[in-house]
């Protein structure tokens, strides 16, 4: 049995909470922060621009070796202007849950990604984890900070 692994990240931005929360909100928006070599693309025939609790949101994405693979998440929780948690129902974690939080502080707001995750395969998952996937969704975080930078501005 593979292991429960979790990262968190923390960012704060030089906006508003409307602002923030319009933009990171939209299913639409996740592939402007997500690496172009991801090959990401938002695959429901109707995504919502407006997200809500039970809203099930499709992708093809290429984490590894430009291999496309469907991923399907649904927003289970949403809180709207301070969270939402994204899990996986379908894709290439044994779990994936991603829990989105945003709060007003001095002049802006911060934002925190709490991601718990599980990779197939037992003990092989465990190496894969070690050898590349912690790295790869680091590399994914560090260009997500990077593009939230570009859009909204330093802190």
């Amino acid at each position: 049995m593979s292991q429960l692994y979790s990262f968190q990240t923390i960012q704060k931005i030089p906006a508003p909470v409307d602002k923030v929360w319009q933009f990171i909100s939209s299913p639409f928006n996740l592939k402007i922060i997500t690496p172009p070599s991801m090959g990401f693309e938002v695959n429901t025939d109707t995504p919502s621009d407006v997200m809500y609790a039970g809203l099930i949101i499709a992708y093809k994405v290429s984490p590894v070796l430009g291999i496309k693979m469907n991923w399907v998440t649904e927003i289970t929780h949403i809180k709207e202007r301070e969270y939402f948690v994204d899990e996986q129902r379908f894709g290439p974690y044994a779990l994936w849950h991603h829990k989105h939080f945003i709060r007003q502080i001095d002049r802006g707001v911060e934002m925190v990604d709490i991601v718990h995750y599980k990779i197939p395969f037992g003990i092989l998952g465990d190496v894969a984890n070690a050898l590349i996937v912690k790295y790869k969704l680091k590399e994914i975080f560090d260009y997500r900070f990077k593009k939230v930078e570009e859009i909204f501005g330093k802190y």
